[in-house]
Order: structure tokens, then sequence, then C-alpha cells
């Protein structure tokens, strides 16, 4: 898809003067890691390595399907919150969006995000681009509804996978409501052309989802003529949602407080 990105990204497929100033680096791939034991496990699923967790229940007639930022799957902190959602009564998955190539949390060093969409830090060569990545959403969506028998799937994104549960917001067939938090890459176009309800945890400090861009998603939002709903938190920067510093509390309870919007999100349009 084409279109003027409404919400920065590095995407070298992408032109925009407004990106050129605009570094990934610092923001997609730092943060904390945080305490925690995973209850899932992870296992094939559908062809792709991926992260399950069962509700108490065992039912997976309402799943959420978790769209990563590019540290990927096996990260503990988005294990942590798929257990989170399972508590919440939904089957959970978390798919490999890189076939095995995330960025380590921190990583020392030089990096170019340029060169690692393209794989070129990938021994397969694989990039990190939708014609990459929406096969691996594609067939996780048809595991759920055709092999588990997911009535409702909910998706969520954080940061890097923002733009893939835009791209798939489509009742009964794909997903049927969304939730993204520090969006990346998304296009206006992109942003348009969804099918389903959508909601958005925005940080007051975010180099990748200024003002202007969350201003004109919202008009644009409105023009869809869809439930939608934005919420911006105060005290915190791009990545708050999933690798924010829990031990300061402006974070913690920002953290907290946009699982609980995605939970009440889903509660309501699944």
């Amino acid at each position: 898809m084409r279109g003027c990105p409404l919400f920065s990204s590095n995407n070298p497929t992408v032109h925009s003067h407004k990106m050129a100033s605009l570094s990934p680096d610092s923001c997609c791939y730092k943060g904390v890691k945080h305490e925690g034991v995973a209850k899932g496990k992870l296992s094939q699923f559908a062809g792709i390595e991926a992260y399950t967790v069962y509700p108490e229940s065992q039912s997976t007639e309402k799943a959420i399907l978790i769209l990563t930022d590019i540290l990927g799957h096996q990260f503990i902190n988005i294990q942590l919150i798929a257990d989170q959602f399972a508590a919440n009564g939904y089957f959970v998955v978390i798919p490999d969006l890189f076939e095995g190539d995330p960025v380590p949390l921190n990583k020392p060093g030089e990096f170019d995000m340029e060169k690692w969409r393209a794989g070129e830090y990938n021994p397969k060569g694989t990039a990190h681009l939708p014609p990459n990545v929406d096969p691996i959403v594609d067939s996780c969506l048809t595991e759920l509804r055709d092999t588990l028998g997911c009535k409702t799937i909910g998706a969520v994104g954080y940061c890097f996978g923002a733009k893939y549960v835009v791209r798939f917001l489509q009742p009964s067939t794909k997903v049927d409501a969304g939730f993204m938090a520090h969006p990346t890459g998304v296009t206006e176009e992109e942003l348009g052309a969804i099918k389903g309800p959508l909601a958005i945890a925005a940080a007051e400090t975010d180099a990748k989802f200024p003002p202007e861009k969350r201003h004109k998603s919202e008009l644009i939002l409105q023009q869809t003529g869809l439930p939608y709903q934005v919420n911006l938190y105060s005290g915190v920067n791009h990545g708050f949602a999933v690798r924010g510093d829990l031990s300061k509390r402006v974070v913690k309870y920002a953290k907290e407080t946009a699982f609980l919007q995605a939970v009440q999100w889903f509660s309501e349009h699944l």
C-alpha cells in the first residue's frame, strides 16, 4: 500500500521528507526488561513459531493476536502481557513476525534500522516489510478461525506491529477489533481503509507519533464513521506500554491503564 506515512517509519520503501530527521534507533528497541514467569508456551502455530496461552476456561471462542514491536515474540515483557489478556478470558497468540530475526533489547553498538528492515542482518536475507509480514499474519488468522474455531478476533499491535493491526482490521474475515500503542509505519491510506473499531494508546513524547500525526489520525478515524478511541498518556515516551520502566510511578500507571484500555475495548467490541 502506498500513501503519506501517518505514523513515522524508517521503511525504505516509503519516501517522505518528514521522516529524514526522525531516528527510530533509540525509541524502538530500548527499554526495561520486566520481571515475571510466562505461563504460556512456545510452539509451532500455522507453521510459525509462536507464544500461545489459553484462558482458564481453555476456550478459543475469543482470541487476541498480538503483533509485536521489533523485540519479537520471545521477549518476556510481551509474553507477560499475553498472559494478562488470557487471564481476562482470551486465547492469545504472539507469532514470530521476523522469522528468527528480532532486534535485541538495548542492542549495543551501531544499528541501522533500514538495513534491518531490508533483511541485511538476517542470515536468511528475509526483509521485514509487508510482503514478508502480511503472509505470517494471514496464516495466523486463518488458523484461528478455521482450525481453532475462533468466533471473534482482536488484534493488538505495539510499535512495528501496529501497522499490521490496521492492515488486517476487517471484521468477520480477518480482525474484528484493533488496539495499538505507540504505532509506527502506518500510512494515511491504510488507516482510512479500516473496516472495524480501533483504539490507540499514545505517548505524550513520541518522535514516531508526534502531535501533528496524532491529530491527523483522529480526523481520518472520524471520517471512517467507525468506533474509535485515542488515549494520550502524559509523562511517558514511545514504548511505554511494553518496555517502560515500571519503577517510575507515572510509567507503571500508564502501562497498566493502556492495558485496561485494551481490555475494555475488546470487551465492548468482541
